[in-house]
Parts: structure tokens; sequence; C-alpha cells
């Protein structure tokens, strides 16, 4: 969406595109029984071992394994991401300050809905499980408008990441097609989702920074890169790698998070959240 947009024009053609692009993904999407056994599930690029010597250890069959787990893995956190932003959305859906985006609300919700369904679903039907995530421990903000904008803020910095991944996987041909189906139609809706956000981002950080301290940016800044570097080290799970049948699970995940090319990975995935806030005075270039 242009940035120029008034917010009453963005949030009238955010409504109209979700209308226009609704679906019922319980009709439109074809399950296989299942899904072979041979082959990658999740583009090997986006492996939590990729570029490392431990991926290069892996025999061929423990590739494969690895991916489907790792896949699974990638789901079951937005499933979990996706009820969190759901329940933030609607503590402020009918809430004064939000009558202009209650509308579009209503959009986002119902299309984060069946997000959430369908990756539960690809996970309960061809991986048996949806991993549970750890919940992050930090300390938070007494200030309700500091709060606000730190979940929203959240919910943006999940999105964008998320939505890298899956724009790499809906182009990849070597993955099973229900896989690259839902990267891309999770993607599609989230081009919209993402637009609101930065918006809404964009104008709480404005509130914010001409109300508080330049030491209470400071600290909201340094809690949102804790929160980057949390969400990134969600994808280095030792229970995937109990599954895989790896050795030393959580060994193995304290090597490969110190390790200089996932750590060249992680500035390459976080690049578009970090570009964004820089521009708003907000840098969290120091995650990861």
């Amino acid at each position: 969406m242009p940035s120029e947009k008034s917010l009453p024009d963005l949030l009238r053609r955010l409504c109209e595109l979700s209308v226009e692009h609704a679906y019922d993904p319980h009709r439109e999407l074809e399950w296989p029984d299942s899904l072979p056994n041979e082959g990658v599930w999740m583009s090997v690029d986006l492996l939590s071992l990729y570029g490392t010597d431990c991926l290069e250890e892996l025999t061929k069959e423990q590739l494969w394994k690895l991916s489907r787990y790792e896949l699974a893995n990638f789901f079951s956190l937005t499933v979990h991401g996706i009820r969190d932003l759901m329940q933030q959305v609607l503590s402020c859906i009918y809430n004064t300050g939000y009558e202009a985006e209650s509308d579009y609300f209503h959009h986002f919700l119902d299309e984060e809905n069946k997000h959430m369904w369908f990756f539960a679903e690809f996970c309960k039907r061809y991986a048996g499980k949806i991993y549970v995530t750890r919940k992050m421990q930090f300390p938070s903000f007494a200030e309700d408008d500091i709060q606000t904008f730190i979940a929203f803020a959240k919910i943006l910095i999940s999105e964008q990441i998320g939505d890298f991944y899956n724009m790499r996987m809906m182009r990849d041909e070597s993955l099973p097609a229900i896989v690259q189906k839902l990267n891309r139609v999770h993607h599609e809706d989230e081009g919209r989702h993402i637009a609101m956000g930065r918006r809404l981002v964009r104008e709480m950080y404005m509130r914010i920074s001409e109300k508080y301290s330049e030491q209470r940016r400071r600290e909201i800044v340094e809690y949102l890169r804790r929160y980057m570097e949390f969400f990134v080290s969600s994808f280095y799970n030792p229970g995937v790698y109990r599954d895989a049948d790896l050795d030393d699970p959580y060994e193995l995940r304290r090597t490969l998070i110190r390790h200089p090319a996932r750590k060249k990975f992680h500035r390459q995935a976080l690049r578009t959240t970090s570009r964004f806030f820089s521009i708003h005075d907000l840098d969290l270039e120091g995650a990861m």
C-alpha cells in the first residue's frame, strides 16, 4: 500500500481487497492423504542448520526428516503467534481510539482465523503435532499506550519475519504443492496485514515519542530488540532436533545460534523489519 494514502483511504482499500480476495479454506484447500517421506517439505536454505557443517553431515534421509519437523515448527510458531495477535486485536476492536480501524479489524480477524486453522490442520495431519512454544518472560511496561504499541510492534515483527519464509517457500517447486499453497495464501493476505500494521505502529510511535523521555524510548527499543532475538531463537527448537533423531539437541541449538553463518542469515531475515523501524527512529539493528 502506498504510504501517502490517508488512513481512511488505506482502511477503505484494505477492506475492499479483503472482500475481493475472500475465500473458504475448508472448500478451496485440497489435503493429500499423506505427503512423501522422500524429499524436503521446507526450503533447504531456510533450515536452521543451513550454512553450517552440521547440515553437511546429515544423510539424505536425515535432511528430509529434519525438513518435515522444521516446517511443523514454523507453522506451529505461526499458529501460536496468530492466537496471541487475535487476542490483542479483539481487546482493541471497539475501544476508544480505534473507531476508524474497527471494520478492517473484522476482516483481519476473519483472515487470521483462517490462517490459524489451516496451519494447525497441516501440523496435525502430517506431523502429528503442534509444537509448544516458549513464552517471552521479559518485564513489560506499566503505561497502557506503550503496552499497546509494543503489542502491535511485536505483531508486525512476527508477520514480516514470517512473510520472509512464506515468500521463499511459495516459489520453491521442490516442496509439496500443499506447502507452496499455504505459504502463498498466507503471503497474499499478510501483504494487507503488514500494510496496516506498519501504519498503526508508525502512528502509535509518533504519539509515544512526543510524550515520553529519550530514556523511555531507549527502553522500548531494547525491549523490541530482545523480542526479535527471542522470536528468531524460536526457530532453533530442540524438540525438532529430537524428533529428527539428531544428537544432543540442546547443544546443537547452542552451537547453531552462535554460528557466523546463522548470524548472517538472521540479518537477512530481519532486514525488512530493521529498515522499517530504523526509518521511524527505532534502531533494532543490534538484534541477533
